[in-house]
């Protein structure tokens, strides 16, 4: 019985997991330990190589998928809106990657993962460089809309690289370290931008944005080794949606796929709003301090790194009862309007939510058969979808109610996690009660 129908943890399983739709899945049982054997691992050819440049390339989409986040309240001023009309800036990147994220694997499928993640990013630094210049709120939403899905071709193409690249035991180390990469590219993103907006305002700084993502992508593609284990798919709409069908009637991979939108709804609702709480009374901030603030992402690259070593002690459930308590702790303890009391309450949600996506994630790259570029785009519509729902939904609940209620919106997020990953619990004690009733 496949981890699938136990709903057992997959992230470390030590089994080769060799695609339907590889080269493995045609050649001899010898041949393909063979073919396991020849993919990456840590300290073997092309490993380095690899993980620098998917890290850049992790860099370089968040970096301009959030380019706007940290600079809210001065989009605001310029084009006198409030925080909820702001925020669409950042919901239509998020939204626009989340809508094309599936078509952008299934092109991954066809024509390969490494062109499609160049292409996406040529595509997205283009636009990004287009941003700086938009003359009016809506002509601002309409480019992040167009650079969120020109993104979308890179983080689902990602994650079925490296399953098809790297061996299962070092997969979810290596999907940790290219979502090591989104945090420091969200990190540097906002410190750079609120240090510079500061002193030339915003439009300035997503310009600066766009050309640190440029030499991100040029050495993406310089270091990124060629596919040794990729084999053409289908891009036949009836190929496509079986395949999507398969993942979706999957109830593990539904549990993922909804942890991963609940986690990045408390991420994106926190961060969207809380340039707005820092800026104002009590603290009052200026920007450049408030554009430092996000430096506690270092936080998320060091938890995203080391979700395997999490994952090896207290399994993936375990390991996402953890990422959910430390989330809800950072949660409740932003409430106070002490400013330690808020950065230590952003530690923690960032630690949380960086762990639990590292771990999600990969547990969809091992749990799926075939298909793990649809696989993977489903997580990431969903996440980015939660991303989308976080922002709007957060900044809405913040002009209403101030910061607890966007702290309200992230505690109902994690509770849903949390019931999930009970679910999933549940439904593995009931399937080994069966088979040992069986036995």
């Amino acid at each position: 019985m496949s981890p699938a129908d136990t709903g057992a943890s997959t992230a470390v399983d030590a089994s080769p997991a060799v695609s339907s739709d590889s080269p493995a899945s045609s050649i001899s049982p010898a041949s393909s330990v063979s073919s396991a054997d020849s993919r990456m691992a840590p300290g073997g050819p092309g490993y380095r190589r690899m993980s620098l440049a998917l890290f850049l390339a992790g860099v370089a989409t968040f970096a301009l998928l959030y380019s706007t986040q940290a600079l809210l309240p001065l989009i605001s001023g310029e084009f006198g809106v409030a925080a909820s009309e702001a925020s669409w800036t950042v919901a239509a990147a998020t939204g626009g990657l989340a809508l094309f994220v599936l078509p952008m694997s299934a092109l991954s499928e066809r024509f390969g993962r490494r062109t499609v993640m160049t292409a996406s990013l040529v595509v997205a630094v283009a636009v990004g460089l287009l941003v700086p210049f938009a003359p009016s709120l809506g002509a601002l939403v309409v480019l992040r809309a167009l650079q969120g899905a020109a993104l979308a071709g890179v983080p689902a193409s990602a994650q079925a690289y490296l399953a098809e690249e790297v061996r299962p035991k070092a997969l979810v180390t290596a999907i940790g370290l290219f979502v090591a990469g989104n945090s420091v590219g969200g990190m540097s993103g906002r410190v750079i931008t609120g240090w510079v907006a500061q002193e030339w305002g915003w439009r300035v700084a997503v310009g600066l944005v766009g050309l640190i993502a440029v030499a991100c992508a040029v050495a993406f593609r310089l270091l990124l080794p060629a596919p040794r284990h990729f084999t053409p798919g289908s891009l036949r709409p009836r190929v496509l949606a079986g395949t999507v069908r398969d993942h979706l009637s999957d109830p593990l991979l539904r549990r993922l796929y909804a942890i991963g939108a609940l986690f990045m709804t408390v991420f994106g609702g926190v961060y969207t709003v809380i340039g707005y709480r820092l800026t104002e009374a009590p603290f009052s901030l200026p920007q450049g301090i408030v554009g430092s603030i996000f430096l506690v992402y270092l936080v998320g690259t060091v938890s995203a790194s080391t979700a395997g070593r999490l994952v090896g002690r207290l399994g993936r459930r375990g390991a996402l009862y953890l990422a959910g308590a430390t989330t809800a702790a950072g949660l409740l303890l932003s409430v106070p309007d002490s400013l330690v009391s808020v950065l230590l309450g952003l530690v923690l949600i960032t630690a949380g939510f960086f762990a639990g996506h590292a771990v999600a994630s990969s547990a969809v790259s091992r749990t799926a058969s075939h298909g793990r570029a649809q696989a993977s785009a489903l997580y990431q519509s969903a996440y980015y979808i939660g991303s989308s729902v976080g922002s709007t939904v957060g900044a809405t609940a913040f002009h209403g109610q101030g910061w607890d209620g966007t702290v309200g919106v992230g505690l109902l997020a994690v509770a849903g996690v949390v019931a999930i990953t009970a679910l999933g619990s549940r439904a593995a004690r009931r399937t080994a009660r069966r088979e040992a009733a069986v036995a």
